[in-house]
């Protein structure tokens, strides 16, 4: 997704109807999460609490009704068996996150844009738990807690293992997550191993090219999910991506700065404006080290920067160990 969307704070304000169905429902207005409508709490039921930047938030066991308003929330859920009443899109209208199994979405009504979450909406699914971030909804916080509890992870990105595991706690998942963790990091030794071993893949540097329409090419760097998944796996970076920070923009002008033993690329918008077609034509492109040697690789967008999740870095992983295995040694 573009960086406008990663760092964008900016949220919905609630509309004047809703505020009533609020006040009508009992919300107070000090943000506390304990009953919403319909959905909240409930009388009697078993609940646990749990620890998030916005203080201790009590919470079903086993909440029924989610609403998740990120990707990495979404693909949590989606990790540990749970599939939410209510999701945030991208953009208006657009899928939810295609990587994902699609029996596995199935029935979720969409509530907005990641950001701006329609509140309406939101409340009339009566959600027993709402999962975001600070990050992106930190202005909705005390509208959300009226509906539901609510439960927020600071960012989002590089801490996506830290994330699941609140969203394991807060959706009552602790010991199916296990199995999850388990499974990456096996998944991670297979690779790692076919690499050659640690000692060996450190040696081998790789990198992530984003053709973007409307901004300028990033490569990126070891603050994001892609930079945490090549520092799981114990590869090797360029030593102008192996910093921290988001990502280095460059011009096509500059793609000679891409330069790593292996590299995966992909283009968010049309592949034509987003200048990868002339790029990957050009000279510069084709002098790069991984493109001589046949160790560029394409690769889908949506996954590789949508999947802010344990199934979404799976998938990654299975991208590279097919095409690593497919390349030339």
């Amino acid at each position: 997704m573009p960086r406008s969307l990663t760092r964008r704070l900016t949220v919905a304000t609630a509309t004047t109807a809703f505020a009533v169905t609020l006040t009508a429902c009992g919300g107070s207005d000090d943000g506390s999460t304990g009953a919403g409508p319909a959905g909240g709490l409930g009388a009697g039921a078993p609940t646990h609490t749990v620890s998030t930047v916005m203080g201790d938030v009590k919470v079903k066991n086993a909440p029924k009704r989610v609403v998740v308003l990120d990707t990495d929330a979404l693909d949590s859920a989606v990790s540990l068996g749970v599939t939410p009443v209510g999701a945030t899109t991208v953009v208006d209208k657009a899928p939810f996150s295609t990587y994902l199994p699609a029996d596995k979405l199935k029935g979720i009504k969409p509530v907005g844009e990641i950001g701006t979450p329609n509140l309406e909406a939101i409340a009339q699914l009566k959600p027993d738990l709402i999962l975001s971030s600070k990050v992106r909804d930190e202005k909705n916080y005390p509208s959300l807690s009226k509906i539901a509890p609510t439960v927020f992870t600071d960012t989002t990105g590089p801490t996506w293992r830290k994330n699941f595991d609140l969203h394991a706690d807060a959706l009552g998942k602790k010991n199916e997550a296990k199995k999850v963790v388990a499974d990456y990091d096996a998944h991670l030794n297979r690779l790692t191993t076919a690499l050659g071993g640690p000692p060996a893949a450190k040696k081998i540097t790789f990198g992530f090219v984003r053709f973007v329409e409307g901004a300028d090419t990033r490569l990126y760097l070891n603050d994001t999910f892609v930079g945490s998944i090549f520092k799981d796996l114990q590869v090797g970076r360029p030593a102008n991506q192996n910093t921290t920070g988001f990502s280095l923009d460059i011009s096509p002008e500059q793609i000679d700065k891409a330069d790593a033993n292996v590299i995966f690329y992909s283009a968010y918008g049309d592949p034509e404006k987003a200048k990868e077609t002339t790029t990957t034509a050009g000279p510069l492109w084709k002098g790069l080290d991984a493109v001589k040697k046949g160790r560029a690789f394409k690769v889908d967008d949506n996954t590789w920067m949508l999947g802010i999740g344990y199934t979404g870095a799976g998938k990654v992983l299975d991208e590279m160990e097919k095409d690593y295995a497919s390349a030339p040694h």
